[in-house]
């Protein structure tokens, strides 16, 4: 029988988890002015430990883009409040999640909850802020597991979430316009864990399965497998039986490194494999190496996006410049999500007029009509109540000398962003 590798798994500790400590937030982030009021306060769950971390990796970088505006304070019936943002880690945790969000509710009493990180963060934290009734705004998860489950509809929808993110057909989209550039079998392989993502993402209703059968694609469902998994062994099998030629996944680093490394070592070589999630990060190509050459992902955001933000001024140029230049790391997509959930907030309160005023701040934010680096964030319109949508592009991950660069390739949406020729095979 073969053996799983255990390599990948001592790689993702090191680099995911234990790397989260040094980049971790400040527990409450304010700034040293004084006054008199008493401060407006954003509570903010991230996962900073555990193998979420990299979601929460942008977040001290993010929150010094805008001490500036903190400083300045928020303009409440006359007077000049100050700006705290209280951060809580989830540690990856659903549970976690619920709790520290429980907490931010009751004991640091905040006017606003903001969260990212997928639905095993955003949704525990949005079921606590529902149940309580304070006004929460989040990103950076999928709108079916935000809605479906949590046990609502499109047109049901909430009194107190608001989601600006992306849709699993958007994610369909782009990956099919990456395979629509490259020639193939059309043989797709699924690869989904049995947690949130995985089952929206494998829905016989609105996930791939449907999807990939309605545009004349045949799909491998190798299953669901058990989180953090170490041997995929079973699934690379059945996709060699299968002779597939694409693979498709969402997956955390741990599992990916595992499955990529056993897929080498079997000798399963796909013409393409677009993964979710795991392939945000340069990071995670760099812990791989030429294995990873020519992987696909989704791209939310870009060094490329044509947006501005209305906040801080800045472009995804300058943001992306400014963060290499202070880590000494090539840029991250999520720098770009992060920072437009924090001009959303910081936006929503600037105009509820009472930010003590949950129903007024639950105005605010339906009547939002802001453009972030992301894209424009606005409610009002959309098909799908308290959800509004950001654009999705397809992109690959290609070696350029000792670093790996993220080419936009397919841009299936109706929105100016630049795409550079068709995929490459693996």
């Amino acid at each position: 029988m073969h053996k799983p590798t255990r390599l990948a798994d001592g790689i993702s500790r090191r680099l995911f988890l234990g790397a989260a400590a040094a980049l971790a937030a400040p527990a409450v982030l304010r700034v040293s002015k004084s006054f008199a009021a008493d401060p407006v306060r954003i509570g903010l769950v991230t996962p900073q430990t555990g193998p979420l971390a990299f979601f929460g990796a942008p977040d001290p970088f993010i929150l010094k883009r805008f001490e500036k505006q903190i400083a300045a304070g928020i303009q409440v019936k006359g007077e000049t409040r100050p700006v705290e943002f209280v951060i809580k880690d989830s540690q990856s945790s659903a549970n976690r999640a619920s709790e520290v969000a429980s907490q931010l509710i009751l004991d640091d009493e905040v006017d606003l909850l903001i969260s990212a990180g997928g639905p095993d963060t955003v949704n525990p934290v949005a079921d606590q802020a529902e149940v309580n009734g304070v006004p929460l705004v989040a990103n950076n998860c999928p709108w079916q597991p935000f809605v479906f489950g949590r046990n609502s509809t499109p047109d049901k929808g909430f009194d107190w979430t608001w989601l600006f993110a992306f849709g699993l057909e958007d994610v369909i989209a782009a990956y099919m316009a990456l395979w629509g550039t490259i020639e193939t079998n059309r043989k797709v392989g699924m690869l989904f864990a049995n947690d949130a993502d995985g089952n929206a993402w494998g829905d016989a209703q609105f996930g791939f399965p449907a999807a990939l059968a309605k545009a004349g694609y045949e799909g491998v469902d190798s299953g669901r497998y058990t989180p953090m998994a170490e041997d995929y062994t079973a699934q690379i099998t059945a996709f060699k039986n299968a002779g597939v030629d694409i693979v498709v996944a969402t997956m955390v680093p741990p599992e990916f490194f595992a499955f990529w490394t056993q897929a080498a070592q079997q000798g399963f070589k796909p013409k393409v494999a677009t993964i979710g999630k795991t392939l945000l990060l340069p990071q995670t190509l760099e812990t791989i190496g030429a294995i990873g050459n020519g992987l696909s992902t989704e791209v939310g955001w870009h060094r490329t996006f044509p947006y501005k933000s209305q906040v801080t001024g800045e472009t995804a140029p300058d943001l992306c410049d400014a963060w290499e230049k202070e880590t000494g790391k090539p840029w991250i997509q999520l720098i770009g999500s992060k920072h437009a959930l924090f001009e959303v907030a910081l936006d929503v309160l600037s105009r509820a007029g009472d930010p003590g005023d949950r129903d007024a701040v639950v105005e605010a934010i339906r009547a939002t009509d802001h453009e972030t680096l992301s894209g424009r964030v606005k409610w009002e319109g959309s098909p799908i109540r308290n959800v509004t949508k950001t654009p999705i592009v397809g992109g690959q991950w290609m070696k350029n000398g000792d670093r790996f660069d993220l080419v936009i390739r397919a841009n299936p949406t109706d929105q100016p962003i630049p795409t550079e020729g068709g995929l490459a095979a693996l």
